[in-house]
C-alpha cells in the first residue's frame, strides 16, 4: 500500500489509523491491518470504497463469516485459473509436439474461458442479484453443454440480435407481434443456461439492459435503441 492510498483511505474514512503522531506519521495496529485485509480483498472483487466502507461499519458485519466467503471466493478463482492454466499447458505442448488438440478438449477449454471472462465482467452483479447458487448452476449448466447445444445457443444469440436491430431500423414497437416473438427467443436462449428462467427473473434480466451502460453498450453496438427494445418487449409480453 502506497503512503498515499493510505492518506486517501484515512480522508475518506474508510481506514483511520490507530494513533498520529505529533511528526505526522500514521500508526497502524492488529485492528486496522485485519480491516485492511478485508478492503484488499474487496477491492480485488470490483466492489466501491463507498460500499465497503458500509460493509465494515454495519452493526452485522462478521469478520469470521467474510473471511469464510473470502475463502470460497478465492477457491473457486484457483479452481477456475487452474483449469485455464491445464488447457493452455496442453495447447503449449500440442504445438511443441506438433499435435492437433482433440476437439473436445479445445471446446471445453472455451467454455472454461466463456465463463471466466463472464464472472469477471458480470459475476459480481449478477451473484449480488440473483444469489451465489444460482450463478453457479448457470455456469454449470454452460460448462455441460454439447458441441451441438452451444451452436444452437449462439444460434439464438445471433438471431436475436439480427431481428433487434431490424425491429429498431424499422421502427417497430416492443408490444407488436415481432416484439413478442423477440421476447419469446430471449426467453429460449436464456433458459438454455437458466432452466429454472421465471417470468420475474426474466423481467429483472432485461431491465440489467438498461441499467447497466455495458449490457447496454452490448445490445446497442450497432444499432442505438436495442437493449431498450429487448427490455420493453420482455416487461410487456414476459409470462
Amino acid at each position: 500500500m502506497s503512503t498515499r492510498t493510505l492518506r486517501w483511505y484515512d480522508e475518506i474514512g474508510l481506514l483511520k489509523p490507530g494513533r498520529v503522531a505529533e511528526s505526522g506519521y500514521r500508526y497502524y495496529g492488529p485492528a486496522e491491518v485485519d480491516r485492511l485485509q478485508h478492503i484488499l480483498f474487496y477491492r480485488a472483487l470490483g466492489v466501491e470504497l463507498a460500499r465497503i466502507r458500509e460493509c465494515l461499519d454495519a452493526p452485522s458485519f462478521d469478520r469470521l463469516a467474510a473471511l469464510r466467503e473470502h475463502l470460497a471466493a478465492l477457491r473457486d478463482r484457483k479452481e477456475k485459473l487452474e483449469g485455464l492454466i491445464r488447457s493452455v499447458e496442453e495447447t503449449i505442448g500440442c504445438e511443441e509436439r506438433k499435435e492437433i488438440m482433440q476437439d473436445e478438449r479445445k471446446f471445453a477449454a472455451f467454455k472454461e474461458k466463456l465463463v471466466s471472462d463472464n464472472e469477471a465482467a458480470y459475476g459480481k452483479e449478477a451473484r449480488g442479484k440473483y444469489g451465489e447458487k444460482a450463478v453457479d448452476a448457470a455456469n454449470a449448466n454452460l460448462m455441460g453443454l454439447t458441441r451441438e447445444q452451444y451452436d444452437h445457443w449462439a444460434g439464438l444469440d445471433a438471431e436475436l440480435r439480427a431481428r433487434l436491430e431490424e425491429a429498431v431500423a424499422n421502427g417497430l414497437a416492443p408490444d407488436s407481434e415481432e416484439g413478442r416473438a423477440i421476447c419469446d427467443l430471449h426467453r429460449r436462449w436464456l433458459r438454455v443456461t437458466d432452466r429454472n428462467l421465471t417470468p420475474a427473473k426474466h423481467k429483472g434480466i432485461a431491465r440489467l439492459y438498461v441499467l447497466d451502460e455495458r449490457f447496454t453498450a452490448h445490445y446497442d453496438r450497432a444499432v442505438s435503441g436495442c437493449a431498450r427494445f429487448l427490455c420493453d418487449a420482455v416487461d410487456r409480453w414476459a409470462e
